[in-house]
């Protein structure tokens, strides 16, 4: 099975910049979809953006222009580079791997999160 494991979260100051990774134990990317969620208490999970196994990305509208979702295939790595961060970012940072077409045959997978912390 796989896992995958975030990393990155802390405090910054507000404009301040944060890079999330989130590690996969086996190489996934030719199949899976991989998402950055987060969820602030009282919230709604949000999707924050997405990278598919093709290298196309997408990101909420909230965060577009400052946030950039990578892919560095020879880690098994996945990143969120936050820049210009918000108190409003504030949130637990959790990655997702999605299997698409393939979720009959195939599990999807969830990172345990990363806290994200945005305060002067």
């Amino acid at each position: 099975q796989v896992q995958l494991v975030e990393s990155g979260g802390g405090l910054v100051q507000p404009g301040g910049s944060l890079r999330l990774s989130c590690a996969a134990s086996a190489y996934i990317f030719n199949i899976y979809t991989m998402d950055w969620y987060r969820q602030a208490p009282g919230n709604q999970r949000e999707l924050v953006a997405s990278v598919t196994s093709d290298g196309s990305t997408d990101y909420g509208d909230s965060v577009k222009g400052r946030f950039t979702i990578s892919r560095d295939d020879a880690k098994n790595t996945v990143y969120l580079q936050m820049n210009s961060l918000k108190p409003e970012d504030t949130a637990v940072y959790s990655c997702y791997a999605d299997p698409n077409s393939y979720s009959g045959y195939l599990p999807d997978y969830w990172g345990q999160g990363t806290q994200v912390t945005v305060s002067s």
